[in-house]
């Protein structure tokens, strides 16, 4: 097969389960290409950090023995591949941007002594070269004055610094894949701009791909080709993100739009809208379609059988029985 065509990431039928009453991720299938960045979207308690755990395999030990399904990297199987395989991918090939950039750095260490941890952890560059490595992923990652930070404790820097050098950690040994869970949570609008912009241009420059997990409708659009929405540990829609934003046929995904400030992506001037009631918890989930309590459009079937993800892989699909169709 052509390595410029085939996917560098393809998930089928993902299934993480911590016993048989509770299925925390059921079914997920979705695809990456190089260069690509793709959006996963829902509220807390979808099922979306699990997933992005599941690839890297860093899932609580609870879980481990309750996933199945298959995990494609490169054509290698990370679901069946040894630790000894993992840890050759985890954070050399497929490196991770986590949300809490304070809960993710070591308080003990500084700035410097991060990023060269993971540098030779990988053996990817010699002893004597790795400071001037280091300096060149805070330049990367616009760390004003790189030198004097080399020696900062992350109790020293801002929340926005803080997030830098975890992009510069996760770019340190040159991965293929980026996985981005929330990075911006608890930035102002102006940092949370600058850390997505970064994030952007050092993947146009590597051709890397990107997996962006994410609550923000307005982060996916400027972001991502393509989007994967999941409600209760399902995928409810998938497709590329204007047509889903432009005209979205799940009552979910049209739901999330209709709860965002200033209107729909369509700028029809509706008023806000909740979505009334709450993701339900994993033992406490509905037969039939896990969005049916809450949906307005529900029916007997909606709420005695689950609907399948219908449509074509590389097109917009969509688990529903009454899509929306105007």
């Amino acid at each position: 097969m052509d390595t410029a065509t085939e996917p560098l990431l393809e998930i089928s039928n993902l299934r993480i389960e911590l016993d048989e009453r509770s299925q925390l991720v059921e079914d997920v299938s979705f695809r990456l290409q190089r260069g690509e960045t793709l959006a996963i979207v829902g509220e807390s308690g979808c099922g979306k950090s699990l997933t992005s755990l599941a690839i890297v395999g860093l899932l609580p030990e609870a879980l481990v023995d309750g996933v199945s399904g298959t995990i494609l990297f490169e054509q290698t199987d990370l679901l069946a591949a040894s630790e000894k395989t993992l840890r050759n991918v985890r954070g050399k090939q497929i490196a991770m941007v986590f949300q809490d950039a304070l809960s993710a750095l070591n308080p003990l260490m500084t700035v410097e002594q991060q990023i060269e941890e993971g540098l030779m952890a990988h053996g990817a560059i010699a002893k004597d070269k790795a400071r001037e490595r280091v300096l060149e992923l805070l330049k990367m990652v616009r760390i004003p004055d790189p030198v004097a930070r080399l020696s900062s404790y992350p109790h020293e820097l801002s929340g926005g610094m803080r997030q830098r050098i975890l992009i510069a950690m996760a770019m340190a040994c040159e991965p293929k894949l980026i996985l981005a869970d929330e990075p911006t949570t608890a930035l102002d609008t102006t940092v949370q701009a600058q850390i997505l912009d970064v994030i952007k241009s050092i993947q146009k420059r590597a051709n890397l791909g990107l997996i962006l997990v994410t609550h923000d409708l307005g982060v996916a659009r400027y972001m991502a080709r393509r989007m994967v929405v999941m409600y209760a540990g399902s995928v409810v829609e998938a497709g590329l993100v204007d047509d889903i934003l432009n005209a979205p046929k799940h009552p979910y995904t049209a739901g999330l739009m209709q709860a965002r400030p200033h209107g729909s992506f369509r700028r029809d001037g509706h008023l806000l809208r909740d979505i009334q009631g709450l993701v339900p918890a994993p033992r406490n989930r509905p037969r039939g379609c896990q969005f049916s309590p809450r949906c307005d459009r529900a029916t007997e079937r909606c709420r005695a059988e689950m609907p399948p993800l219908v449509g074509p892989k590389t097109e917009h699909q969509i688990r529903c029985f009454h899509p929306i169709t105007e």
